[in-house]
């Protein structure tokens, strides 16, 4: 001010030209004063905002098996209301959709997920028919039980599900952030709770592997196998804290919004299954718990949901609602958090590339299975681009083959590319009891007991013993190796046999020439060494020599031993295979493909007609689904004999529907059991399916064929069908297998036909 004062002082001693100067400098110090006032003016301002900044929301959400559905509702509201979640916590349920939206989903995006998320397939842990090989295939389409079996007692398995079709849904929903080991950095800070099931601990996950952590939180007992972490055995966090309050206040949170979706205790005549009952006692400790978490929470979010179970996941949308529901009740209270100053939208997520380019495949030596033998089950190879659909089928693949009691795997980085870590477990039990039932009309009744057994000789083998037993005694014996994209090799042994009246072609045809059918006692045994390998990842190619004794005999005819055939035949063979079919019985989608040839090279000759031959056979067949329920299957085959004709017992022979096919033996409707014969055919065949509702079948099918001796050789293997027939069916699915009932009639016959069929075809 001083200075100021001298400043005018000295200009009045100079005179009036000095005036525009001194007017000049007072106005400089008025903008220099209008400047600081204003800067400190906006200074105090900031201070103020500051001293009022947004309180950090912090949201927990509770198990509760599909009732947490309703956590997608809540979720839903809240970013309505402008709502940002600064911090997320969860148990079981809410563990996966809390680190679903703490990934970077907002609520519409994790609602559209769930809608198109097969949760029957979830629970049962559905593994494709195409991840399994085609030994695989085989066996699991004979099996209604199976069950471990160790020093000579029967076992129940671990649990329901290993939570594989989980595991890699969630593996590849959250690949945005695969490379993350903290959880504080994500999108929004996240935890979840497990359970140690070996001490009751409870157990904070906040680290290591997202999916893995969710995993963990969400292993229900008994019907999901528990999770290991860093040593720990973990199991559904909502044992010990359903209700992780505390723990997402210590991670800064001024406000805390939860969501309770658990059960109350319920009466005894709610207790009805094993299901509710294991949910009651996991929440006997955690209702009385809540009542104190309750007056911890801020804005307390309780769903009506009594009417839904842990496992409703069929009324999704109705939970769904009913979340939105509880939400708009405490909608006021919500809303007061919010000023236009801090709404906030949350953005879809932009879901990263599936694609990954695989460096390296790492996993710990394993006792019984080789390397090449794990990278052939995933079809993929180190320096591999692929994509995670190709991950989760090779996954599928190790998961398929039983081996393996746990399955794990995270990507980590490796420059711009990913290391596949592969944690397998492998599975303790090497031996299993399976059973199984079937019924049709050539073998009739059968009880199927298999004994299966890993590693009896050599890494990768697998050996299984069949033993049917009913109204005709059988056996499959099967050994197998299987070395992945190497040459693979195996032993097989079988016995079939039956009495039915068959085509007289089945014998040699001047024995009993007045006569179409002829009754038979049919037995065949069969002992196979063959090898095989993939061939371009999708076809089976294989080959080797067959030992076969054939016995067929009569009690209708004259001759003193009734016997048509007793001869030992020596042969080798090869084939191809293709079979992407979503289901062998009610396929939907899928092609299938196999060819075959077998040359017979020698014979002991009961007879005294045999001569060196050669038989060639071809099938394909497709199916599409042509709208919502309704599919549509179209086949066809066809073979022929090469060289000479000497044994009429290897001739192609149709008719009948449900049995075990072996040797030449096909299904044609219209035609009794075996009824039509030649030594050469050409066969088509379509059926349409529709199921009326869920495992139940009608159908209706034809097929038209071209049969006889050496067909092929004229052209008239393309003309007008010599054989048609047409079957009307129902069929359902069971555990046993499908039971089928078919009437089945042509126009070339004077009767028609009903089959049944049940349980799986051995």
């Amino acid at each position: 001010m001083r200075q100021i004062q001298l400043s005018i002082s000295n200009t009045r001693s100079k005179g009036f030209s000095s005036v525009p100067t001194i007017i000049g400098s007072f106005w400089s110090i008025i903008i220099f004063l209008t400047l600081l006032f204003n800067s400190q003016n906006s200074f105090s301002q900031e201070q103020k905002q500051d001293s009022v900044k947004r309180p950090k929301i912090g949201l927990v959400l509770s198990g509760g098996g599909a009732k947490g559905f309703a956590h997608i509702g809540v979720l839903k509201v809240l970013e309505e209301a402008g709502i940002k979640i600064d911090y997320i916590g969860g148990t079981s349920m809410g563990a996966v959709i809390g680190g679903l939206y703490a990934s970077g989903y907002n609520g519409s995006q994790i609602d559209s997920i769930f809608k198109q998320t097969n949760f029957d397939e979830l629970i049962n842990d559905y593994i494709p028919r195409s991840s399994k090989n085609f030994y695989g295939k085989k066996n699991d389409e004979l099996y209604a039980i199976v069950l471990p079996f160790s020093n000579f007692r029967v076992g129940i398995p671990e649990a329901l599900s290993k939570g594989m079709y989980n595991y890699n849904l969630l593996s590849s929903l959250t690949r945005n952030v695969r490379h993350v080991r903290d959880f504080n950095k994500l999108p929004t800070p996240f935890l979840c709770i497990a359970t140690n099931i070996e001490t009751g601990e409870e157990v904070l996950l906040n680290k290591g592997n997202l999916v893995q952590a969710m995993m963990a939180s969400s292993a229900f007992p008994s019907l999901f196998t528990p999770v290991e972490i860093d040593g720990n055995l973990l199991v559904d966090g909502g044992v010990v804290n359903n209700y992780p309050i505390k723990e997402v206040r210590n991670l800064g949170a001024d406000i805390i919004i939860g969501v309770d979706v658990q059960d109350d205790l319920l009466k005894r005549k709610n207790l009805k299954n094993a299901t509710r009952i294991l949910v009651q006692i996991t929440n006997l400790q955690s209702i009385d718990k809540m009542k104190s978490k309750i007056k911890d929470t801020d804005i307390y979010v309780k769903p009506d949901i009594r009417d839904f179970g842990v496992i409703s996941f069929d009324k999704g949308e109705e939970i769904i609602r009913k979340g939105e529901e509880a939400t708009f009740a405490v909608y006021e209270k919500i809303k007061s958090l919010v000023t236009e100053d801090n709404f906030y939208k949350k953005p879809k997520l932009k879901v990263a590339t599936d694609t990954i380019e695989i460096q390296k495949i790492n996993s710990d030596k394993l006792d019984n299975y080789t390397k090449e033998y794990i990278n052939g089950k995933l079809r993929f190879k180190p320096g591999s681009t692929i994509t995670y659909e190709d991950l989760k089928t090779g996954i599928n693949n190790l998961n398929a083959t039983q081996n393996f009691s746990t399955i794990s795997y995270c990507l980590q980085p490796n420059g711009k590319q990913d290391d596949l870590d592969l944690v397998l477990k492998e599975n303790p039990t090497q031996t299993y009891l399976k059973l199984g039932l079937h019924y049709d009309g050539l073998y009739k009744s059968g009880i199927l007991l298999n004994l299966t057994h890993k590693k009896t000789f050599l890494k990768n083998d697998v050996t299984s013993l069949d033993i049917i037993l009913g109204d005709n005694f059988r056996y499959d014996l099967n050994y197998y190796v299987e070395n992945g994209f190497n040459i693979s090799f195996g032993f097989r042994s079988r016995l079939n046999q039956f009495n039915r009246n068959v085509t007289t072609s089945i014998s040699n045809l001047s024995t009993a020439p007045n006569v179409n059918l002829i009754n038979v006692d049919f037995l065949d045994l069969t002992n196979q060494a063959y090898f095989q390998t993939i061939f371009v990842q999708k076809f089976l190619m294989g080959g080797g020599f067959e030992y076969k004794y054939l016995k067929i005999d009569s009690p209708t005819l004259s001759n003193a031993e009734n016997i048509i055939d007793k001869s030992n035949y020596l042969s080798v063979f090869g084939y191809l295979k293709y079979d992407s079919f979503d289901s062998k019985s009610f396929p939907n989608s899928g092609l299938y493909f196999s060819s075959d040839l077998q040359t017979y090279l020698a014979s002991s000759d009961y007879t005294n007609q045999f001569k060196p031959f050669s038989i060639a056979k071809a099938e394909v067949a497709f199916a599409k689904t042509l709208f919502r329920k309704a599919t549509v299957k179209i086949g066809a085959d066809a073979g022929f004999n090469i060289g000479s004709d000497s044994v009429p017992f290897f001739d192609f022979i149709l008719g009948g529907y449900g049995y075990n096919k072996v040797n030449n033996f096909n299904y044609f409707y219209g035609y009794d059991f075996l009824s039509i014969a030649g030594n050469s055919y050409i066969k088509s065949d379509i059926t349409l399916d529709y199921e009326i509702f869920k495992k139940n079948h009608v159908n209706f099918s034809a097929n038209f064929a071209n049969l006889g001796n050496d067909i092929f050789t004229t052209v008239d293997w393309i003309s007008m069908p010599k054989y048609s027939g047409y079957a009307l069916g129902y069929g359902l699915e069971t555990i046993i297998g499908p039971i089928e009932v078919k009437q089945s009639w042509s126009p070339e016959m004077s009767k028609s036909f009903t089959w049944f069929s049940i349980g799986f075809q051995f």
